[in-house]
């Protein structure tokens, strides 16, 4: 397939995709939640942690 190609779906082949959180501890689908929760899901930020152990190994070469 090149670039110039594009996939199209119709409705009917379309599968739906559950989407599922963890909320106090356990996991639940979005879609259980009441209106205002899952209006509360949508504006959630996320956000990707970095690796803290190479700053860890730089600060003890440094010290020593």
């Amino acid at each position: 397939m090149n670039q110039q190609q594009v996939i199209q779906l119709n409705d009917a082949e379309r599968t739906r995709c559950e989407v599922w959180t963890r909320v106090m501890g356990y996991h639940r689908p979005v879609s259980a939640f009441n209106t205002g929760k899952q209006s509360e899901h949508q504006e959630r930020i996320y956000f990707s942690e970095q690796p803290r152990l190479a700053a860890c190994c730089q600060m003890h070469r440094d010290a020593a």
